[in-house]
């Protein structure tokens, strides 16, 4: 069995963007609608102290589970989820932790900031709807990248960082 965990700052924008690519929630021969984006599982939704909670999206045509995360201001959710995983996964299972950060554009850093934090949402949504269709191809390329680096992945827990995912 493989675990794929996309994480980000937040938990609550490219992360749950990319579940929904990996999914196949969203359409990956087209930019998503408003509509689509907005309501994608989790989207726009987590608060501060939702941060380190794993959240279960669904199991993918190899029935394989995902999941997202916020790491929020620390990088020890990632180091957490690697020791768990080193204790309790059986040896032919694997967790694959995915970054999701390297695709954020501005309009979604300024949306998110001024939604999540501002609670200024008739701004701020437009601004992440916006990222999200400017960033779809990134996050399509990120989850394709991630689903195929489960054949690759020769430890019980892998991170990705994806630094090579640029924004646009």
């Amino acid at each position: 069995m493989k675990y794929y965990i996309y994480n980000c700052f937040g938990g609550t924008h490219s992360s749950p963007l990319a579940a929904a690519y990996h999914l196949n929630k969203l359409p990956k021969d087209r930019k998503p609608t408003d509509s689509e984006v907005k309501n994608v599982d989790l989207f726009n939704k987590l608060k501060p102290k939702d941060g380190g909670k794993l959240y279960y999206h669904g199991e993918d045509e190899n029935g394989d589970k995902v999941y997202t995360v916020a790491r929020r201001y620390t990088k020890n959710v990632n180091a957490a989820i690697e020791s768990l995983g080193m204790l309790l996964l059986n040896n032919d299972d694997k967790i694959i932790l995915s970054n999701t950060s390297p695709t954020v554009p501005l309009a979604m850093t300024l949306g998110g900031f001024t939604s999540r934090f501002l609670k200024i949402d008739f701004i701020g949504v437009p601004l992440l709807v916006l990222g999200a269709k400017q960033t779809y191809i990134n996050l399509i390329k990120l989850v394709e990248n991630t689903k195929n680096y489960q054949h690759l992945a020769v430890e019980k827990v892998t991170t990705l960082d994806n630094k090579n995912f640029n924004k646009n």
